[in-house]
This record gives C-alpha cells, sequence and structure tokens, in this order.
C-alpha cells in the first residue's frame, strides 16, 4: 500500500468516526491509559476483554470534563438518534453488553462510564455534591454537541437518568429506566440487601458471586469476562459518597417529567416491585411499565432479549 492510499483510508476513516463533530484529539488515549500502575493495567485489560463482548463496532473517546476525563463508548450509525447509556453502581459501560447490539441498529450509542465508579473515567477534582455530578454529565453533552437525547439507565443509572432529566438542561425526548434504584420507592429491606452490604465490605470474590445470585436470577448466565472486570473493579478505588443522597424523587418532582418513560422491573428484583411502576404511572403523565419475568435487578442480562425488544418497541414508538 502507497503512503497516498494510506493517508487517504486514514482520513475516510477519521472523516466516519468526526461525523458527530465528536473532536479528533478525544479519540486519543490519555497517559493514565497507556502508562496504568499495575493494579489498573489488570482492571483495564478486563475491561478491554469485556468490551469485546460488543457485537458491534465501538469508539471509545475521553472528554476534558472540569472533574477529569470522562470515557465515553460510542456505537451505533452515525446519524442515528443520539441514546445516552448510564450503567449501575460498582459497574460500567460494559455492562451493556447484552443490549448494545439491538439498540445500536437505529441509535447512535454513547455510553458514559461514571467518574466515580469503576471504568476509564478518570477523577482529577472530586465532585462535592450530587448537583456536581449532574454537571459533570451535562459538561459531556455540550462538549459532544448533544442537544436532544434518549436517556436509558440501569439501577443508581436509573436515578442518575431522572435526575438529569427534571434538570431540564437538555431535552430528554424518552426515558427507559431498568429497576431504577431509590427512584420510586425505597429498597425494600431483605436479607439480601445484607449481604450486599458485607460484600461491599469484603470484597471476597467467592462472597461477589454469592451477592450477585442476589440480583440475578442466573449467575450463570453472567459472561466471565464481566464477571472478571466486575471483581477487578472492585478492587480499585471506589468513591460511593453519593449514595447517601439517593433519596426517592417525591410525586410533585416526578409530575415535572414531561417525557415519555418506560420502567421495566425483574419479577424476582431486589431493589424494585411492581410498585415502582404504580407510583411512575401515577406521577408521571407518560409512563409505562412493565415487569419482567425470570428476571432480578440485572433484567436487561437476565432477559436480554425480552427488554431489548421492549426498549426498541418504546424508542421507536410515535417516531
Amino acid at each position: 500500500m502507497t503512503i497516498f492510499r494510506y493517508v487517504i483510508i486514514l482520513s475516510m476513516l477519521l472523516l466516519l468516526c468526526n461525523c458527530n463533530n465528536i473532536p479528533e484529539a478525544y479519540y486519543a488515549e490519555p497517559e493514565y491509559i497507556k502508562s496504568p500502575s499495575p493494579k489498573e493495567a489488570a482492571y483495564f485489560k478486563a475491561y478491554d476483554d469485556a468490551l469485546s463482548l460488543w457485537d458491534t463496532d465501538v469508539y471509545e473517546i475521553y472528554v476534558p470534563t472540569t472533574y477529569g476525563t470522562a470515557h465515553v463508548i460510542v456505537s451505533g450509525p452515525s446519524r442515528g438518534e443520539p441514546a445516552v447509556l448510564l450503567h449501575g453502581m460498582d459497574a460500567s459501560s460494559t455492562s451493556w453488553y447484552p443490549n448494545v447490539n439491538a439498540i445500536s441498529e437505529d441509535y447512535r450509542i454513547y455510553a458514559i462510564d461514571l467518574l466515580i465508579e469503576p471504568g476509564k473515567s478518570k477523577m482529577t477534582k472530586e465532585p462535592e455534591s450530587v448537583d456536581d455530578l449532574i454537571n459533570w454529565y451535562h459538561e459531556i453533552f455540550e462538549k459532544l454537541k448533544l442537544k436532544e437525547v434518549y436517556l436509558i439507565g440501569a439501577s443508581r443509572g436509573g436515578w442518575i437518568a431522572t435526575n438529569i432529566a427534571l434538570k431540564k438542561k437538555i431535552k430528554v425526548k424518552k426515558m427507559a429506566l431498568l429497576s431504577p434504584a431509590q427512584t420510586f420507592m425505597w429498597i425494600p429491606p431483605s436479607q439480601d440487601l445484607i449481604k450486599n452490604i458485607v460484600y461491599a465490605l469484603s470484597s471476597d470474590e467467592k462472597r461477589m458471586r454469592q451477592v450477585l445470585n442476589t440480583m440475578s436470577k442466573n449467575v450463570d448466565n453472567i459472561d466471565e469476562a464481566y464477571l472478571k472486570q466486575y471483581y477487578l473493579g472492585n478492587q480499585v478505588d471506589v468513591n460511593n459518597k453519593f449514595v447517601a443522597s439517593m433519596m426517592p424523587y417525591s410525586k410533585k418532582e416526578l409530575s415535572a417529567l414531561d417525557m415519555p418513560v418506560l420502567v421495566l422491573v425483574g419479577d424476582d428484583d431486589m431493589i424494585n416491585t411492581p410498585k415502582s411502576i404504580d407510583i411512575a404511572k401515577e406521577s408521571i403523565k407518560d409512563a409505562e411499565g412493565e415487569v419482567i419475568s425470570q428476571a432480578g435487578h440485572f433484567l436487561s442480562i437476565d432477559q436480554a432479549e425480552i427488554v431489548n425488544q421492549i426498549i426498541i418497541e418504546f424508542l421507536n414508538k410515535n417516531n
């Protein structure tokens, strides 16, 4: 291949990558990714192995923000409407591996690693409040020139998505909440909840699988590559200081949501019950919901095909 042909092909690839006005500099790996500590290197390797489960072309970008570098995985058609994916607690964007192939057929996915969670985002200035955290997301939207989005949030990501939508700094066209934690109701007290708290204090691999049994209907259905990343992610520094700030939204707050909202919970869900769907329908003008059979809190993994179909139908409705 001549140098001229190589330059032409490279230019075409960059054009394809930048068709959503993403600055070329965002594709460059930052120094903390190129020269990680041994512990970080092991985690980043596990992250990349889990990311390889995404059955679609992906681009990793690194967006500079006030609080550090935001790692965002981009996938799907360049001219597709943007769908922002917000993962749950103790996880990262790779957790969407059972869902991205279906969603990215028609939508441009932006999966954001939460700054205070395991993942490839890097915090350099600590957010002091939930508002700081929400402003961090809005800074990413602004840098990526996202003005209208679909929001899809799982667990804590659902609570954050709701907060983003309530701030009305960006137009949220529709919002899909997958067992959103502490959004419509308090987490019901249970033995399973105690197990999760104990694991958070121990980080033992065997105990991790016991805890995952409380979150998933079938842990053996979770890919081993993701399980390894999930475990190693809990060995790196994680800051969950805003958990205490996650209180259910009032009916008055929920009534301010003026976009269509979908709420899905599992029939064996430790975090939510069908009551969450009832509250959503009572409080939000345009809300719908469904209980997913044979699914725990990790319903997007437990029943990926069914959940994907419901989400796609919801996003496509009246479009």
